[in-house]
């Protein structure tokens, strides 16, 4: 039977810091101005960087002054060294980057000073603590008809996919952006697009011309975009009749060639903007996984961005449904995408991603998405979210964090994919930071791929999900690679090339096997006793991750403080489930399931200490260990329950 014991999560602290290990990178910037080179970011100096963060969202990137510094403090703690500023521009919240408060009505998008002064001792209290910041300018931005914009009731957020290449939306879209990189931070004396802590733009979140969010064309822009196809055909040599043509869905080649047209051109456009008002810091163009021909207008931008999700409900509507699917079955490989959506000559960085709650599996999203990105050389990961408000003292539940059932018309936005208090998810952002920025895991260098001009192989929803080496790079100036994985047991489980990565589809678990961290997790109680180097793990828990990382420069068999952390489900008090949909959310306080399990491990020291630490960071109490030829034994779950746990030397 199932143990539940208590674990919040308090919003301006936690209970380990890890953030000595990254003394050296603070502050932020002080390498230089982060560039390009081959498939890695880079700063000026010379030194390559990993990032490991989380998305501010809406209200939460505009946070009191007092509460900004402990945020900024507690993401230094759990190894965070990245946020991206998502949603500044959604006016379904304040503040926002257009008003503080609501009331007085909006005519046109300027940015409003008492928001700004928020974000700019925002990004102060950032950068002092190492941690960097992603500008992601336009998501939601309501274009308006006294800004000269045609039909503006009728348009979907950020003007998609019009912004692509109406004329008006686009020279709107310039203003804001020259308005917001000019912009002089109060608290630095330093502009925007010259402050070395802010590293990555896009040009427009989640926008494309190959799968929008709308089901046809509305006007003028309808007649807009066939007037200026015509133009195209016609300079091309292009006879066609374009009247009985389904501009939204048809995959007629000249609309699809044209397209790519359009949105290279958009993106060229508003790159060469940025960067004639001063900006120096590598762009990409949206971070969308559509189609191939997508992916060939982003060949002009300075790195890939994408976005995969794991959940099984629709865009734009949650039905409290527990999905119950964790990254160790077969269908639980949600990265396939992401492989799509890369190149081997640019850095591929993901500036979203979640296994979001109710799932009851979804801790074991945090170390693999980790551990697999560094394997295939990829630059790093920012979960959507930590919040959607900066108002988080009494937030004590999960999935809950405002009193309405939606937040612009949106039901997930209530808090579904808030990870600040969910020790499922945020709970093991300390080994995830490792692994990323450490380079615990190491990248892969046997590589394949798939040539980008070949539309009829890029049916992604083919892919068999799960099998890693079906998943292809795309190969844009003709030289693709990919880390590949070696298949064993009649392709029931997966081997890195480099042996550090695990994966088995029947049984149901994997691992992750390096010097410095190491990782079982899946449904360990079923399996017996897993084996790692000069490590092993018998869980009796059903479902658990177990993650152990050194937090000195020595491995693990040589270290003398080390961070065990065990957990499993995380769920709200009292809350209750028929089969997949979820009846009742639940009470304060979280809880977590005790994992019972018993670890061993090689090392050279007889005197190693394990203590239990509780949620507020307080020694609980030791467990019960045995040294023996050069190894120690763990248990943990019976005495001291808890979820993370300090080994050192006595």
């Amino acid at each position: 039977m199932s143990n539940f014991i208590p674990y919040p999560s308090f919003h301006d602290d936690v209970p380990i810091d890890i953030s000595f290990i990254f003394e050296d990178e603070k502050p932020a910037g002080k390498h230089g101005f982060l560039k390009v080179h081959g498939r890695d970011f880079v700063f000026e100096d010379g030194t390559k960087v990993k990032f490991w963060g989380t998305n501010f969202n809406g209200a939460g990137c505009f946070p009191e002054y007092d509460y900004a510094k402990k945020l900024s403090r507690r993401l230094a703690k759990l190894g965070i060294n990245l946020v991206r500023f998502h949603q500044l521009d959604s006016e379904w919240h304040t503040p926002n980057i257009f008003a503080f408060t609501k009331g007085k009505r909006v005519k046109d998008a300027h940015l409003d000073p008492e928001s700004m002064d928020r974000l700019d001792f925002l990004i102060k209290c950032l950068k002092e603590e190492g941690i960097y910041i992603y500008m992601d300018m336009f998501t939601y931005r309501k274009f308006r008809s006294d800004e000269g914009v045609e039909n503006a009731v009728s348009l979907v957020d950020a003007g998609k996919p019009y912004c692509s290449f109406s004329r008006r939306l686009i020279e709107l879209q310039k203003e804001l952006s020259t308005e917001l990189w000019t912009h002089e931070n109060k608290y630095t004396g330093i502009k925007y697009c010259d402050e070395p802590a802010i590293v990555l733009a896009e040009v427009v979140n989640e926008s494309d011309l190959f799968k929008v969010r709308v089901k046809e064309y509305v006007e003028p822009y309808k007649s807009e975009f066939i007037a200026m196809w015509k133009k195209w055909l016609t300079e091309n040599g292009r006879d066609k009749d374009v009247s009985e043509i389904d501009l939204v869905y048809s995959t007629d080649p000249d609309l699809l060639d044209f397209k790519i047209y359009i949105q290279t051109k958009y993106n060229e456009e508003m790159m060469e903007h940025m960067h004639s008002v001063g900006v120096k810091i590598p762009i990409t163009g949206t971070n969308w996984v559509a189609t191939p021909d997508h992916l060939r207008t982003e060949e002009v931008t300075d790195f890939l961005d994408t976005h995969p999700y794991f959940y099984d409900w629709r865009w734009g509507e949650f039905e409290k449904k527990c999905m119950n699917l964790s990254i160790t079955h077969p269908k639980g490989f949600y990265l396939t995408r992401s492989c799509f959506h890369n190149s081997v000559n640019k850095p591929s960085y993901i500036s979203e991603w979640d296994a979001p709650w109710p799932n009851e599996y979804r801790a074991d999203s945090v170390i693999y998405s980790a551990a697999f990105g560094m394997f295939q050389g990829w630059s790093g990961f920012a979960i959507h979210t930590y919040s959607y408000s900066s108002r988080l003292e009494r937030m004590d539940m999960l999935g809950k964090e405002i009193s309405a059932e939606k937040i612009g018309n949106t039901p997930y936005r209530q808090g579904i994919f808030s990870t600040w208090n969910d020790p499922a998810k945020f709970g093991l952002f300390y080994h995830a930071a490792l692994i990323t920025r450490r380079g615990d895991v190491k990248a892969g260098e046997q590589m394949y791929a798939l040539d980008v001009e070949d539309r009829a192989a890029w049916d992604i929803d083919k892919i068999v999900p799960g099998v890693e080496n079906k998943v292809p790079v795309a190969d844009l100036n003709g030289d693709s690679k990919l880390p590949k994985f070696s298949y064993d047991d009649n392709g029931e489980s997966v081997t890195s090339e480099t042996g550090e990565l695990y994966r088995n589809y029947k049984d149901n678990y994997g691992k992750v096997d390096t010097d410095m961290t190491k990782c079982a997790f899946g449904f360990l109680g079923k399996n017996g006793k897993v084996e790692m180097n000069g490590m092993s793990v018998k869980c009796k828990t059903d479902f658990a991750v177990i993650a152990l990382s050194s937090l000195s420069n020595d491995k693990i068999t040589e270290s003398d403080n080390m961070l065990l952390t065990a957990v499993g489900r995380a769920q709200n008090t009292d809350s209750k489930f028929v089969k997949d949909t979820m009846i009742d959310i639940g009470k304060p306080p979280v809880l977590i399931e005790n994992i019972e399990a018993e670890i061993e491990m090689d090392t050279k020291y007889e005197d190693l200490v394990v203590w239990a630490i509780s949620a507020e960071g307080y020694y609980i109490g030791t467990v019960p260990t045995i040294y023996e030829n050069g190894k120690i034994k763990i248990k943990i779950g019976d005495v001291s329950q808890s979820m993370y746990y300090l080994i050192t030397k006595a």
